[in-house]
């Protein structure tokens, strides 16, 4: 791969700090929403994204691949599971912050790249390193302090990590660009959403209408809350290495977790802490390893040329 000018690299990295910084703030933006409920921000999120990814769409004149995807049924399907897990991502994530859970929801991606992995071994029989293995393990023994510190499973973070997991894999297997993917799965979940919104209204419980122009305006922007970072980071993802975007996801879960602390004031008590410190041990030698990986993939490429090297790395990619 060609190496990307300066100028590239400092666009694509200051696209991927936007990204994974709105995604680390938006906790503060869904209590504002209040007094709507979770399931009707939600729908109203479902909505508003449809509306603004297609205005993006018509804009930028990308349709090409809409037509495509309607030919491939396997695809469609794949599309529909993923609005069918990213739904549940949603719902629970903004229910969570609205509750007073944002600590907890931020451990859901804290852990997400042990569980992505742990689901690579269990479902795609990937091979793991030692490192690795203990890193899921760690994240694991975390778990279970983090049950006894919460006299519960953590189930919001769990949900979390493994939705967005399955999400990740089963975006991985439709293969569409940020943006299209999005359109794709806001269309799945339009009708339903709508057909929500609208059994709402007619309940006379909907608060779109009924809250002022300033709420209605603040339901309407969840769709460019939502579109936006994923602009961001579709810029990103093409301008900066994995490894460098690798690092860059945990600023999302860390700024979600300071604001727990620091603006939403939850608590937490030395057992909570120790499950967190467990979390962050695993993460921390899990991107130890990356990074390493990455260091010796690099000498190979130098040592044996690009394409041997992309030869070899295609026969083992664990070991390469």
């Amino acid at each position: 791969m060609s190496e990307k000018p300066r100028g590239e690299r400092r666009t694509g990295l200051l696209n991927g700090i936007a990204a994974y910084g709105m995604w680390g703030i938006v906790p503060l933006f869904w209590p504002l929403l209040k007094p709507a409920g979770a399931v009707e921000i939600l729908a109203q999120r479902m909505v508003w994204s449809l509306a603004f990814v297609a205005a993006a769409l018509l804009v930028v004149r990308r349709w090409a691949w809409a037509g495509e995807l309607l030919r491939q049924p396997r695809r469609l399907g794949l599309v529909t599971v993923a609005a069918a897990v990213i739904t549940v991502n949603w719902g629970v994530y903004i229910w969570s912050v609205n509750s007073g859970h944002v600590v907890e929801a931020s451990l859901g991606y804290f852990i997400n790249p042990l569980v992505t992995i742990a689901m690579g071994v269990l479902l795609l029989k990937e091979r793991l390193r030692p490192v690795q293995w203990a890193a899921v393990g760690i994240g694991a023994a975390a778990v279970v302090v983090l049950t006894i510190g919460y006299g519960r499973p953590p189930w919001i973070s769990l949900c979390l990590a493994f939705s967005f997991a399955t999400y990740g894999l089963v975006k991985k297997k439709v293969n569409l660009g940020g943006v299209e993917s999005l359109a794709a799965e806001a269309a799945v979940q339009f009708l339903p959403a709508l057909a929500y919104l609208l059994w709402l209204s007619a309940q006379g419980r909907s608060t779109f209408a009924t809250e002022g122009a300033g709420h209605a305006a603040l339901l309407a922007s969840t769709g460019i809350v939502t579109a936006l970072p994923l602009v961001c980071f579709g810029a990103a993802a093409i301008r900066v290495p994995l490894s460098t975007l690798g690092l860059l996801q945990y600023m999302a879960p860390v700024l979600q977790f300071l604001l727990g602390i620091v603006y939403f004031h939850e608590s937490m008590p030395a057992e909570r802490w120790a499950g967190f410190a467990l979390v962050w041990l695993a993460l921390t030698l899990l991107t130890w390893d990356g990074l390493r990986t990455v260091r010796q993939a690099a000498m190979l490429r130098a040592r044996l040329g690009a394409p041997r090297a992309a030869a070899v790395a295609s026969v083992d990619p664990v070991d390469a």
